[in-house]
């Protein structure tokens, strides 16, 4: 059995030491979510549904005697973090804007296990794109790699026609492309 990792690693600064207490507050706070059903009446609605993938760490740091924080993982929750840092951003710099890259990994050597990806996050906007995602549009309809599929690591979903891998059977099958750009 192979073990799949998604990496990244960011230090971004925030405006106040207070600023970066209550982003420490809330890394807290989804913690204890995980474990409990029930958030607490102060954490912001927006971030609920994300708790579930908050698979991130969260440090207080210093960048250039400024507060900041240091977000990583190697376990994945990308799109958590980037909820968060919107939130933040949201919050206490609404003119800021963070960029970050992630890696897919794998233990053993899989076709489908290695990749990225990389995004860039305002106040008002969330923008990723997967080395997938790019494979993907910019592969000619015309070669072969267009007639198999071509899967996500994070969801195992083809990402030309939406079929699930849930056994060898499907990734031996053809890809059928809903329709060809």
């Amino acid at each position: 059995m192979a073990d799949y990792f998604t990496n990244f690693s960011l230090v971004f600064t925030l405006p106040t030491s207070e600023a970066q207490a209550y982003a420490l507050e809330l890394a807290a706070q989804a913690g204890r979510i995980q474990h409990e059903d029930e958030p607490p009446g102060s954490f912001p609605e927006e971030l609920t549904e994300h708790v579930e993938s908050w698979h991130f760490e969260t440090t207080a740091e210093t960048d250039d005697g400024k507060p900041a924080l240091w977000l990583h993982s190697s376990n994945g929750g990308v799109d958590a973090a980037c909820a968060f840092i919107s939130h933040l951003l949201e919050k206490f710099d609404p003119s800021g804007c963070v960029t970050f890259e992630w890696s897919h990994d794998c233990s053993k050597p899989r076709t489908d296990a290695f990749g990225g990806g990389a995004a860039v996050v305002t106040a008002t906007e969330i923008k990723t794109m997967s080395t997938s995602e790019w494979l993907s549009q910019n592969t000619p309809p015309t070669t072969k790699a267009a007639d198999s599929h071509l899967f996500s690591p994070h969801t195992r979903q083809c990402l030309r026609c939406g079929v699930l891998a849930e056994d060898d059977l499907v990734e031996n099958q053809p890809c059928r492309p809903l329709h060809v750009p």
